[in-house]
């Protein structure tokens, strides 16, 4: 007869060494791969593995509680403990492009330090000038891929065909906008540079450029009241007025404009890069008050179709998976405005497997939304199901709060915009709602029944707020405006009037041209026969004004 009892203390030592078996196999695996001075090999992986005993397994302890049921949502001191585990882990381990921006613990104002330059200026304002080395080697990585602006230096830098010239920038300051200045600088400008955007500034690319000279103001995490301190430092400086602006919004112009219009009025030309901007600098124009010469880079060819199509269909993943770890795949994601930004973004978020639809005012953008594919819909029809919203129409208001209170808890907003007044934030922030900063550039705004709504940089631009751009195509874009402040800062007196101008199509083509070596691509020459039969010069340009790429 068998003993029972026996049998269960057989069961419960063989189960002890098992257990015992497994933990020494733990320890070896984990120490394999903590250890900073041994490398595991795919051999040694497999035998750790294999050693752990296939023996049947121990039965699981049978809780009487087993069949829990869960609140829809956290409890109120739920959400205090899950936020606060959720946002220390997540900011551990979140890495940025500029990982060296945000490992800073020193949370002073850069407005409260007196930082100097080893030249001895103290004429800037950054986070920390300690960086400057870090920054340095993330100019020179992005300078790699921007040759055709670093080819563009070299054949102009002995000309200096912007000697004399006092460029005052206000741009997203990150490596790829730092080789455009120190192009700038080369070509024989003197620049001083602000930050379009509170969040995308890269602090040691900041550092890099105040290190050489650059007179910058800006830093990632700049407050309101800091944004426009940084602009005015800009402009008004002893000994110094500027005669060109170059411009990312119009935020600069406008300050310009209104706080110092004797200077606005000496100014020689201003470059517009965003829709934003563009839109006021016409508003200017159609009032009679834009009393200088200004450039359209933003519909330009090489702006609108290289930067905001294939920049924006490259960047919006990036942005969305470093903040979020969002699964695409069957997300329902509505895309405000179906321009070249949102054509960009609508076609990357497809390619992933999202249900895609699009809000459009205008019929043919409309109509080209449906050619491709994609549903257009008001977001009133589909607010309540929708688990993805970005906007990038460039208007206001675009998410209202009456919205974002219908959306189902989860959802995630954001902008791929220039301006921040896509989402109606400023109605979000009333004492009924919870916001819970989780990572960087990523807050939980919750009701009060607990749901939970994700929103992005707060509104602002998504990508160059929370992750990278295409460094290539961003060469494109500031070759572009580099070609724009030459050609306004040398115009002879008359050409250019005080109006707003589109870029010459000579100058698109030329930019066009410069980036098409990176690919050993091989233009086709019209014979002479053939350039008569079109009535075209061989040399281009090859395309009408009015023609539409």
């Amino acid at each position: 007869m068998s003993d029972p009892a026996g049998e269960a203390k057989l069961e419960v030592k063989q189960a002890s060494k098992e257990v015992k078996e497994s933990e020494n196999v733990a320890e070896k695996y984990s120490a394999m791969t903590v250890s900073k001075n041994s490398e595991m090999n795919m051999g040694e992986l497999s035998s750790a593995f294999s050693a752990v005993p296939t023996h049947k397994p121990v039965k699981k302890i049978q809780f009487v509680e087993d069949k829990q049921e869960f609140s829809r949502f956290p409890t109120k001191a739920g959400r205090r403990s899950l936020s606060h585990s959720i946002s220390q882990s997540s900011t551990d381990s979140y890495s940025s492009a500029a990982s060296y921006t945000d490992s800073s613990d020193d949370e002073t104002s850069p407005r409260d330090k007196t930082q100097v330059n080893s030249k001895g200026s103290s004429d800037f304002c950054v986070k920390s000038i300690k960086q400057t080395e870090f920054g340095r080697r993330e100019i020179e990585i992005a300078e790699q891929d921007m040759s055709a602006l670093i080819s563009l230096r070299k054949r102009a830098q002995s000309e200096k065909p912007l000697a004399g010239a006092k460029i005052v920038g206000c741009t997203h300051i990150t490596a790829q906008t730092a080789v455009l200045i120190e192009t700038l600088v080369a070509l024989g400008a003197q620049c001083r540079w602000t930050a379009c955007n509170i969040y995308s500034t890269q602090n040691e690319v900041a550092a890099a450029l105040s290190e050489t000279g650059v007179a910058v103001f800006a830093w990632k995490g700049e407050s309101e009241d800091d944004f426009w301190w940084c602009i005015d430092r800009c402009v008004n400086t002893e000994g110094w007025q500027p005669n060109m602006i170059l411009d990312d919004g119009g935020d600069l112009t406008h300050w310009m404009y209104k706080k110092y219009p004797n200077v606005f009025k000496k100014i020689r030309g201003i470059v517009e890069e965003s829709v934003t901007g563009v839109h006021r600098l016409y508003q200017l124009s159609k009032a009679g008050k834009l009393c200088v010469p200004a450039m359209n880079v933003n519909d330009s060819v090489t702006k609108q179709k290289f930067d905001n199509l294939y920049c924006c269909r490259e960047s919006i993943l990036d942005g969305l998976k470093r903040t979020t770890d969002v699964m695409f795949g069957g997300k329902q994601v509505v895309v405000c405005g179906y321009g070249e930004v949102g054509k960009g973004c609508c076609a990357a978020l497809k390619a992933l497997g999202s249900v895609v639809s699009i809000t459009e005012i205008d019929p043919i953008c409309a109509l080209q939304g449906c050619m491709d594919g994609f549903r257009v819909v008001k977001l009133n029809e589909v607010i309540r199901q929708v688990d993805v919203i970005i906007t990038c129409t460039g208007n206001k208001n675009v998410v209202t709060r009456d919205q974002l209170d219908r959306m189902k808890n989860g959802s995630i907003v954001c902008n791929m915009g220039h301006s921040n007044t896509e989402i109606d934030v400023a109605s979000l922030r009333t004492p009924e709602l919870t916001w819970e900063r989780v990572r960087s550039q990523v807050d939980h705004v919750i009701w009060p029944d607990g749901k939970r709504v994700i929103l992005l940089a707060e509104g602002r631009l998504l990508n160059l707020s929370c992750s990278t751009v295409p460094t290539f195509v961003l060469s494109i874009t500031a070759t572009t405006q580099a070609l724009a402040l030459i050609e306004l800062y040398n115009a002879p007196e008359g050409r250019y009037k005080q109006d707003v101008y589109l870029l010459p199509k000579k100058m698109d083509e030329y930019v066009a041209s410069l980036h098409l070596t990176t690919f050993d691509a091989h233009l086709t020459e019209l014979s002479d026969d053939q350039a008569k039969y079109l009535g075209l010069n061989k040399n281009g340009p090859f395309k009408p004004n009015y023609y539409r790429y």
